[in-house]
């Protein structure tokens, strides 16, 4: 248990100084993303914390899922990001990846749907088998999360993790 505190402690700490790098006036995600011609994001970027995760099948070997994320917001609902985790067998890992956000769900101008994909490193060892297409400790990832904006700045989001459960997150938008 105290391995995970220190690593959801450091990993806050990265994304804090992640967080206030992007606030300088520099892009950090690569220009072609951006949707040409499409107006400038409302917030420069968005930090994630997500405390919990359920597992979809009880496994004893699972540990606590810690999350924090950084994104950068980019014209046209486009995104780039980085998280930090401990998984679900207490390995740091790492998600690399560019998304886009769809805003106005059904209308509902709160609600929204989030897709990133990009890669995964840290299911190594003798879990490097938990999870498709690994090699190295590398693999690809797509999650698909739907989120309700709960003012300007802040929303709740649930995210889905393949077939091994369901995350839910806090995002602050700055």
């Amino acid at each position: 248990m105290r391995t995970l505190k220190t690593i959801c402690l450091f990993l806050t700490l990265a994304a804090f100084g992640l967080a206030a790098q992007a606030q300088s006036d520099k892009r950090y995600c690569p220009d072609f993303l951006a949707v040409p011609g499409a107006p400038e994001p409302t917030h420069r970027g968005e930090f994630t914390f997500s405390p919990f995760t359920h597992h979809f099948s009880h496994n004893p070997e699972h540990k606590p899922v810690v999350l924090v994320a950084i994104d950068e917001q980019l014209p046209g609902g486009r995104l780039c990001g980085i998280s930090f985790f401990s998984n679900s067998f207490g390995q740091p890992s790492t998600y690399a990846y560019v998304g886009q956000q769809f805003n106005g769900l059904f209308d509902n101008p709160k609600l929204f749907v989030k897709v990133t994909g990009g890669i995964i490193y840290g299911y190594v060892g003798k879990y490097q088998h938990k999870v498709p297409l690994n090699h190295g400790g590398f693999s690809p990832g797509v999650i698909p999360a739907i989120g309700y904006n709960l003012s300007e700045h802040d929303s709740v989001q649930m995210k889905l993790l393949g077939t091994a459960g369901l995350m839910f997150s806090y995002g602050r938008k700055f």
